[in-house]
């Protein structure tokens, strides 16, 4: 229009400026023309203000592309969704009608099964890379994909087309203040309110622009006009001058009523906002007052329930229910099989309690075992607060055995493998108080409670021990404290094993020769302990065996880490056939079972039951004596159960409290802060003697990187040594030599027929004479 007359340009803007409904420029238009009419016959001044004003209006119109583009109600196709990181995008079949946006794995799902619906009135779209766009609704986010470029763009305008007809067609309240909070704030209503104002902004810079180059001119004008000498030309000086001021008049009403404009739509949306927000802060202080509430009730129900008998076995997992998708949030799913007995407390055991051994049940747990005595150390130096990424470490080490993985120190604790190993000595008194018992059953019970106590100081340990040089050993010498000495050694370097072996003055010798085999599996670490351990009591000849559980150390991605223990442990008695069967219940978060669950059967040879175990692997455990048992009616799958009439629970263990500040002490027990306390006179190839665990326990973390890489590196060397003597015997037609352990040699057992690696004796005896010859120099 630049090139016709103003008064058409001028006109036709308007009339243009108004069929659109365009209420922002129609008024600025109407008040310019009520300010000019005036000067609208001067070529110049309308040339001026049609250019102007043609600025002004047209950024104001709607652009042709957003008109025309059609608004599909319904549109369909593939994109690709993430899901998360281990399965990265799926291809999923979406379906866009009624402003909803659902998504299915199929098109045959679409007559039975949605995975998910978005609610496009409240969502917000943003474009990103190629072919990838986001959706934002409800604090959720998908990221979707679309085959090329075009469809992305076409499913992004339907998308937006949907959104601007699903938000015309919600009810909008007006803004005289006196209604209620709003009960859903409007995410749409919100960003169209910004648009309008940003709008608005754009209108004042332009008037701003305008009113500096009006000023200006007029200016230059009065400027011109004091400088006139002539009476001639102050005529048409006059007239210039009179013309500016006119636009300059114009701009600034123009300006004034865009200010005006522009607080009113504030101040109306100001309203909605604040009520918006007050709602959104009623909201979040009740959200955390039912949070604090639930976590309180929580609490108290699972003291309840630890407190209160075993008779809730029978329970069952309720079934969960889920509008997410499976695939975004992974579980572990509750036990396959549910427990195969279910208790019932006896009405009068009266007439039963006689038939309790009174020997066994003494010192259920009087808080002896603070290992303090001798005045060991009850503390060791803070943890540093050093901030590591494990995610950035074992990224590229998925699917490899974690022995393998060379770690920092930053996500160890100070402490070796072989110690770790000694810590299941923790409690040890429940061994003694095993050696008094007169019958096997009961001696079982406090077998099983023992080999479940040792889980108990893992449940805030998701730190990595040590892993031992080949040759390293570990003595716990507690023949004055508690009877019982114990000596550990690395006799393989891969697969990592170690040989432990106790012997005790109160009757009763542990060995046990364990295989580490550790996987990282990206989201989560198995580490399933390998081998057997032996337990003998001198008196009875009773010879007790059974493995490790499975531990697991979730959140390695994201998250906290934490720990869980799975699985099933068989404790057999060689001598007569007795059998205990616990089972360590994985954590899930659809049971209502208390987390860290253990339950168990303690049987005789012929498989009658005698004690129901139940308890958790991280506080207590407790038995109860079967006076009855029976069939009940068929449970899942066909299966019967067996219903045991009991007496009421007993306690076998319960956990020892942490120490005072063990959360800055890598949680560790009263027994672990003293297993790496310097002791004199141990072998020279001794845990507490390794320098980087030295180091990393006093808090000299990059000190402990550097001798820690030094170290791994020396024993890389050994075995190379090692590997090239053994080829150069193979070459020679010899036999070629592997390591042999220093104080362990390996055996077949007479009783069970395993073969494995047992203490040859000799290393008290070479402690006594300090006669430290044999041994290697790892260090």
């Amino acid at each position: 229009h630049v090139g016709v007359p103003g008064e058409w340009a001028a006109e036709d803007l308007q009339e243009e400026t108004c069929n659109r409904g365009q209420e922002t420029g129609s008024v600025q238009m109407r008040m310019y023309f009520s300010s000019s009419a005036v000067l609208l016959n001067d070529p110049s001044v309308r040339q001026t203000a049609a250019l102007n004003m043609t600025e002004l209006v047209m950024r104001t119109l709607p652009s042709p592309s957003a008109a025309q583009d059609p608004g599909p109600d319904a549109y369909k196709g593939w994109l690709f969704k993430w899901t998360n990181y281990l399965k990265g995008y799926q291809r999923r079949w979406f379906v866009l009608s009624n402003g909803l946006l659902s998504y299915y794995r199929t098109q045959a799902e679409m007559a039975h099964t949605c995975r998910g619906t978005i609610t496009l009135a409240t969502v917000h779209i943003e474009v990103g890379d190629t072919c990838h766009f986001v959706l934002t609704s409800g604090g959720r986010s998908y990221h979707l994909k679309a085959y090329s470029e075009g469809e992305c763009q076409r499913w992004v305008s339907a998308l937006q087309q949907a959104k601007a007809n699903a938000t015309q067609m919600m009810p909008h309240s007006d803004d005289s203040g006196d209604e209620g909070p709003l009960g859903q704030p409007d995410r749409a209503l919100i960003q169209g309110a910004l648009k309008t104002l940003a709008s608005k902004l754009e209108d004042l810079s332009t008037c701003n622009e305008l009113i500096g180059k009006h000023g200006a001119a007029l200016q230059r004008s009065l400027s011109e006009l004091e400088d006139l000498r002539a009476p001639s030309d102050g005529v048409d000086k006059l007239k210039t001058v009179n013309e500016r001021a006119t636009l300059f008049r114009i701009t600034s009403n123009a300006m004034i009523n865009a200010c005006q404009d522009f607080v009113d739509l504030a101040e109306a949306h100001s309203r909605r906002w604040q009520r918006a927000l007050q709602y959104e802060r009623e909201q979040r202080h009740h959200l955390e007052e039912t949070i604090e509430q639930l976590a309180k009730q929580h609490n108290s129900l699972e003291r309840a329930w630890r407190e209160s008998p075993s008779t809730h076995n029978s329970e069952g997992t309720p079934e969960g229910e889920s509008s997410e998708e499976n695939e975004d949030i992974e579980f572990f799913d509750a036990m396959e099989d549910s427990p195969a007995f279910i208790t019932v407390p006896a009405d009068d055991h009266s007439q039963h309690s006689g038939s309790l051994s009174s020997n066994w049940s003494q010192d259920d747990n009087d808080g002896s075992g603070s290992y303090l005595r001798r005045g060991r150390r009850c503390r060791i130096p803070d943890k540093p607060n050093y901030s590591l990424n494990l995610w950035s470490i074992m990224k590229n080490c998925i699917g490899k055995e974690l022995s393998k993985i060379p770690m920092p120190v930053n996500f160890n604790e100070p402490l070796s493998m072989l110690q770790r190993l000694t810590e299941d000595l923790e409690y040890s008194e429940l061994l003694d108080r095993a050696t008094r018992c007169d019958s096997s059953l009961e001696q079982m019970c406090l077998v099983a409670a023992f080999s479940v106590s040792s889980y108990s100081t893992t449940v805030h340990r998701t730190g990595k021990p040590f892993n031992p040089l080949l040759g390293e050993t570990y003595e716990l010498d507690r023949v004055e404290e508690y009877g019982y000495r114990s000596i550990c050694e690395r006799i393989s370097h891969h697969p990592p094993a170690a040989a432990h072996h106790v012997i005790s003055q109160r009757g009763w010798t542990l060995w046990q020769e364990i295989t580490i085999d550790s996987k990282f599996r990206g989201k989560y670490i198995s580490i399933m302990p390998l081998g057997n351990i032996h337990l003998k009591f001198h008196a009875s000849g009773n010879h007790y065996v059974w493995s490790k559980v499975t531990s697991t150390v979730h959140n390695i991605i994201v998250g906290k880490l934490w720990l869980d223990q799975s699985g099933d442990i068989i404790i057999m008695n060689h001598r007569n056939k007795d059998k205990c069967h616990l089972k360590f219940s994985p954590y899930s978060y659809f049971s209502r079972d208390v987390p860290r669950k253990v339950t168990g059967v303690v049987m005789d040879g012929e498989g009658c039951g005698h004690y129901i175990l139940s308890g958790t692997w991280d506080d207590k455990m407790e038995s109860a004596k079967i006076i009855e048992s029976s069939h009940g009616s068929g449970g899942s799958e066909g299966k019967q159960k067996t219903v045991y009439q009991t007496l009421p629970p007993k306690l076998l263990w319960k956990k020892y409290p942490l120490p005072e500040n063990a959360e800055n002490m890598h949680y560790f027990s009263s027994l672990a802060l003293t297993l790496n306390e310097p002791e004199d006179d141990v072998a020279p190839t001794d845990s507490r003697l390794r320098p980087d665990q030295r180091l990393m326990e006093a808090g000299l973390w990059d000190e402990a990187n550097a001798e820690k890489q030094c170290l791994e590196e020396r024993q890389r060397l050994e075995r190379r040594k090692r590997e090239a003597q053994a080829n150069l015997a193979l070459e020679e037609g010899k036999e070629a030599e592997s390591h042999q352990p220093l104080w362990f040699e390996k055996r077949t057992d007479t009783e069970t027929g395993e073969s494995s690696y047992v203490y040859k004796g000799g290393y008290w005896e070479a402690k006594d004479r300090q006669d430290w010859s044999q041994c290697p120099a790892i260090f």
